[in-house]
């Protein structure tokens, strides 16, 4: 289905082991999740569980020397945190669990290592982009035999991505801002694709997003390199300006993702598609099969139909 000149881009993120299980002063478990660093030095936005007990204030003990301190709340409901006797990347290293997704009930053996993309590289992401989960080095040996070629960016995946969409009217779900960034040789490499008529196959919706986010900067069709932080919210009769065929999971549905999905290649044709993946059984979700979209119209006739 490749075609020569056409360029993979990858969300080459790293998931961090940001998953903890420390305790309440006053018993019983507690589970923080980190997101990203806050804007407070050695400060982190984390979600934290059981929301309703703990409060801005409380401690959670790792251990005999070490805790996490609930410094603060955000206006997403979720807190800021700050480690105690020891700093955040030995914490993640002595006491830090890769945040598996919940279905996962027994974790396998190195988890860490196996939860991730073979080309992973930048630690930020506290999920896997698990578009990219396929990709093994011979499927990446073929790809570049058959012509095409790979230019990866790095956008930090957040919970926010799964968080359902609740609104009656999708405009107002809030999306969490999440961190991305694109090289100068990434974007160097999406102005030659298209100039030779290659296509933009994005691998995965956060490749989508940092794009397309980015594309807005220009304005001309070219992708703008270097970090920002986006909210882009993707759904039906969004203008696509850049990528040109898609690589995704399965996803949930009334998520982003799923919208996202729909806004890309019709909501029609995906909801056959997904009829037809249900029927016979295909997986879905982090470890499932994935789709390879190709739109009907090209991006600049799209218009998000």
């Amino acid at each position: 289905m490749l075609r020569p000149g056409d360029l993979f881009v990858l969300n080459d993120t790293r998931v961090l082991r940001a998953r903890f299980l420390p305790s309440r002063r006053a018993g019983g478990k507690a589970e923080v999740l980190l997101l990203h660093p806050s804007a407070e030095e050695d400060t982190w936005e984390a979600l934290v569980r059981p929301g309703q007990r703990v409060r801005v204030g409380d401690s959670l003990r790792l251990g005999e020397q070490h805790a996490i301190d609930i410094v603060g709340r955000t206006a997403l409901g979720t807190r800021l945190v700050r480690f105690r006797g020891l700093n955040v990347d030995e914490a993640m290293q002595r006491y830090g669990l890769v945040p598996l997704p919940p279905y996962i009930k027994a974790p396998p053996e190195h988890a860490s290592e196996r939860y991730q993309t073979v080309y992973a590289y930048n630690p930020g992401s506290v999920a896997a982009p698990t578009a990219g989960l396929h990709f093994t080095p011979e499927l990446m040996e073929r790809v570049r035999a058959a012509g095409a070629s790979f230019a990866a960016l790095t956008l930090d995946v957040g919970a926010g991505t799964f968080r359902p969409v609740k609104a009656a009217d999708i405009r107002e779900h809030p999306m969490h801002a999440e961190r991305y960034t694109i090289p100068p040789a990434t974007a160097a490499a999406v102005a030659r694709t298209k100039a030779i008529g290659g296509r933009v196959i994005a691998v995965g919706t956060t490749s989508v997003r940092s794009l397309e986010d980015a594309a807005r900067l220009r304005g001309d069709g070219s992708v703008a390199a270097g970090s920002r932080w986006t909210d882009l919210f993707i759904y039906p009769g969004f203008e696509f300006i850049v990528v040109d065929a898609l690589i995704t999971n399965f996803h949930l549905p009334r998520s982003t993702l799923l919208m996202l999905v729909c806004a890309f290649a019709g909501t029609d044709r995906v909801l056959r598609a997904y009829e037809v993946a249900a029927r016979e059984r295909y997986r879905f979700y982090s470890f499932g099969d994935a789709m390879f979209i190709i739109p009907e119209y090209p991006t600049k006739d799209r218009g998000g139909s």
